[in-house]
Parts: structure tokens; C-alpha cells; sequence
């Protein structure tokens, strides 16, 4: 595992699972086994925050997983019973706010760790995974949604965060090299295709360009079979949820796929987490994707189109240590029905 810095850690990639916190630290992501808020000298000595931790946290966070809304911290003496309420206003002064405002203002990414207790549509059962890398956008003193004792306004340390792209978060050094090579392949095939239509006039522009962020997330796509969509798999031993084929190989090796309920990417932004991941067979996925089934509030498999004859469970098969979440599962019916209906568009 490589040495706690700010950004990537060498040898952890977006999706690796750790069953307690202290796996967390072992594996040199955050630097402590109880605080939110994660502290790493910069070359200056200066401390700033390297990671945090979404495990419960204040009752003023909010995390729509692209984005992050994040309280900072107070000593306990400042914090209610119940761990979600202050007791007084926070200080940019306080060692860990402080940090975060620093990291904001050099513009540090920060790592985001989401913990068991943390939003149910992401969170893990008992478990805590590492999301990836995410830039400090805002950091502001805002008004808490709850007053103090004596009814007077609360002031908190607030930060917002945007999760990066994914061609900026880490792959790992085969990964890396897999895509270079088909990023390199790619920009040969393409620069031979120009030389063939714009002449040997144009040959000096070709070596300048650019390959767009969508084709490197194509490519990082290819070579990472996602963390999350492998363990469902696994989960339901490549058995698709949906018709309850299991597909095999001529090697008899299984096969099935990850599909996302609310698609990853522009204009959905799905999570790419098990809560939002079905293991389908190769037809479900279609399926799935082309809004020809959707499922109910009660975990119905509702066909709408082109499914004569086949061979489809009633409900949906659900593992008890598979928690889809409701909110993907009606997102995905809700846009399919806009899109069939355009007076509710």
C-alpha cells in the first residue's frame, strides 16, 4: 500500500471495501480511527485535510454523491447528545476546519470515505468503501438548521465538494498501462484516418490533439470491472435477478453484468454503487436500459414492451445483503414514463 499523501494513494482504487475503520488507516487513506476530518502536512508543514469521512456526521450534511454538503468540526464539549447538534458555533480556528479551509484555498483534492451509517442510498452494511477523490468547491460560515439552547442562530463551517471526473480518479499501474496503449491505438487509427481526407497539408495539426474525457472513461470502463458491480455479481452467483438465467462460457466460466438503475453519467448521475446495481443477464440489461421493464415501490417487474413469451419473474429476486435502494428503482421507472408520455416532460 502506498504512503499517505494528498490525492491517490498508490495501490487503492474508487470501490475498495474495508470492514472497520482501522482498515481504513492501515491502508494510509485517513488518519484517523474516530474524526470526520483527515490531516496531512503540505510541503509547507502547513496542515491541511486529506480525506473525510461520511459516517452519520451533522444533521446540516447533505450528500448527493456527485456533490457534498459537509459540516466541519467541534471539540465534544460543543456537540449535543446526539452528535448531529451543536451546542455553539463552530471556528474556522478549530484544527480540523482549518484544514479544510486551507486544502480549499490550495486547491487539494480530498478523499471521501462513506461509512455504514452514512446516507442509505450509498452507504454500505457495516462496511466502509473509498468513493474517490473529490475538490473542495466552497467553503463557507453558514446558519445551522437548528438554534442553540437559549434559541440564538448557530454558525457552522461549511464545505462543498464536486466529485471529479472519472479519468481523473486513480486506475490502477496495469490499468494505466492498458489504457495507454488503447488511448495510443486509438490516436494512430484516428491520425491515419485524417491523413487519408485532409492531405499531407494538414499532417502537422495531428500530433496536437486531444482525446476528449469521454473516450478515457470509455476505455477506464473496459479495463475496471467495477468494484461495486463485481461483488453483486458475486452476490447472486451471476444469476440475473430479473429472468433467473445464469449464464455460461464454452470455458464454463459464468457470466452476468452490472447493470445501473440510474444511469451513471450526464443528465442522470447515478452512483456506481451496489444500492444502484442489479446482476442481469446480457437481455435484462438491454432491457433494463431501454426502459422495456421497470420495478414497482413493491419490487414488481412491470413489462412494458417487447417481452412475449419470456420467461420472467414476477418480483424481483432481492439477496438480504443486497439493499436496492427505492429512489434508483423509482427514478428509473419515473424518466421512462416521461419519456413514453411527453405531456409530463
Amino acid at each position: 500500500m502506498g504512503e499517505r499523501v494528498i490525492g491517490h494513494i498508490d495501490g487503492v482504487v474508487p470501490g475498495a471495501v474495508f470492514p472497520r475503520r482501522t482498515d481504513v488507516k492501515r491502508a494510509n487513506l485517513h488518519s484517523d480511527t474516530m474524526r470526520g476530518i483527515s490531516r496531512l502536512k503540505d510541503i509547507d508543514g502547513s496542515y491541511v485535510a486529506d480525506a473525510i469521512v461520511l459516517n452519520g456526521g451533522y444533521e446540516d450534511d447533505e450528500d448527493d454523491w456527485v456533490s457534498i454538503k459537509y459540516t466541519g468540526a467541534s471539540p465534544d464539549k460543543e456537540k449535543g447528545k446526539d452528535g448531529k447538534t451543536l451546542l455553539r458555533s463552530q471556528s474556522w480556528e478549530y484544527r480540523d476546519n482549518a484544514a479544510l479551509q486551507l486544502s480549499f484555498e490550495r486547491g487539494h483534492p480530498v478523499r471521501i470515505i462513506r461509512g455504514p451509517e452514512g446516507d442509505p442510498r450509498y452507504s454500505l452494511h457495516g462496511n466502509y468503501r473509498y468513493d474517490g477523490l473529490y475538490q473542495i468547491t466552497e467553503a463557507r460560515t453558514a446558519i445551522s438548521k437548528s438554534p442553540s439552547l437559549d434559541g440564538s442562530p448557530i454558525e457552522i463551517c461549511q464545505v462543498e465538494l464536486k466529485r471529479l471526473p472519472d479519468p481523473e480518479q486513480e486506475l490502477t499501474p496495469a490499468e494505466r498501462k492498458i489504457t495507454s496503449v488503447l488511448l495510443e491505438q486509438e490516436k494512430r487509427t484516428k491520425g491515419e484516418s485524417k491523413r487519408e481526407s485532409a492531405g499531407l497539408g494538414e499532417l502537422e495539426h495531428l500530433d496536437g490533439e486531444r482525446f476528449p474525457t469521454t473516450r478515457t472513461t470509455s476505455i477506464q470502463r473496459i479495463v475496471r470491472d467495477a468494484a461495486a458491480a463485481r461483488r453483486i455479481k458475486q452476490l447472486y452467483e451471476n444469476e440475473c435477478q430479473i429472468c433467473e438465467m445464469r449464464l455460461a462460457g464454452s470455458d464454463g466460466k459464468p457470466y452476468s453484468e452490472g447493470a445501473h438503475i440510474k444511469p451513471l453519467g450526464n443528465p442522470h448521475n447515478g452512483p456506481d454503487v451496489e444500492r444502484n446495481i442489479l446482476c442481469l443477464c446480457p437481455n435484462c440489461h438491454v432491457r433494463l436500459d431501454i426502459g422495456a421493464i421497470v420495478i414497482g415501490d413493491d419490487w414488481s417487474i412491470i413489462v412494458r414492451a417487447g417481452m412475449f413469451g419470456e420467461n420472467i419473474r414476477t418480483t424481483l429476486k432481492r439477496h438480504k445483503r443486497h439493499r436496492v435502494h427505492e429512489e434508483y428503482v423509482r427514478y428509473h421507472r419515473d424518466w421512462w414514463q416521461k419519456k413514453s408520455d411527453p405531456s409530463q416532460t
